[in-house]
C-alpha cells in the first residue's frame, strides 16, 4: 500500500485538531495546522474541506473562527480520515476488490485482495485520533509493530 500525501496530510491536520480537542484550546487557523505540520497552505485548505464535507470538521469563519473536529477524538478513525480523503481503503484499479475476476492461475487474487483490505481495516478502523494524541496505540497494533520484519523495507 502506497500512502498518498493527501492521506499522510489529512491525518496529520486531523491529529492536530485531535490534540485541540483534548487540551480544550478552541478551534484551530489552517495556517496554524499547515505551519505545525509543515503542510503546503494551498494542500491544507483542501483537506480541511475535505474533512468538513465528510462532516469530520467543523468550521467557522471570523477572528475567533477555525476548525475543530464535529466529534470527539476517541470517535474518529484513521480509516475514516482516508476514506474522507482519498476514497476506499483498497481497490483495484478503481473498483471493489470483490468485483474484480480473474481467470486462470491468477483466480485466487481476488481473495488477496480481500485479504489485504480486510488487515488494513483491522488496523485503520481501530486506530482514532485519540490514540495518536494520547501516543497508545491498540495493543493488536502495538504488538504488530515488535515484528522485527515490519521495521524493514523489501
Amino acid at each position: 500500500m502506497q500512502v498518498s500525501a493527501r492521506a499522510d496530510y489529512a491525518l496529520r491536520a486531523a491529529a492536530e485538531l485531535a490534540r485541540a480537542a483534548a487540551e480544550g484550546t478552541g478551534p484551530l487557523k489552517g495556517e496554524r495546522i499547515s505551519e505545525e505540520q509543515g503542510i503546503p497552505k494551498k494542500f491544507m485548505e483542501n483537506i480541511l474541506l475535505d474533512l468538513k464535507h465528510s462532516g469530520i470538521v467543523r468550521t467557522q469563519r471570523g477572528a475567533a473562527g477555525g476548525y475543530w473536529l464535529a466529534q470527539p477524538p476517541a470517535e474518529v478513525s484513521l480509516a475514516r480520515v482516508i476514506r474522507a480523503v482519498e476514497g476506499p481503503l483498497a481497490n483495484v484499479r478503481g473498483e471493489w476488490p470483490e468485483a474484480v475476476e480473474y481467470g486462470g492461475a491468477a483466480k485466487p487474487l481476488t481473495e488477496v485482495w480481500i485479504a489485504v483490505r480486510a488487515n488494513l481495516r483491522a488496523v485503520l478502523e481501530t486506530v482514532t485520533l485519540a490514540d495518536l494524541v494520547e501516543g497508545l496505540l491498540p495493543a493488536p497494533v502495538e504488538e504488530l509493530t515488535r515484528e522485527p520484519d515490519a521495521w524493514v523495507h523489501h
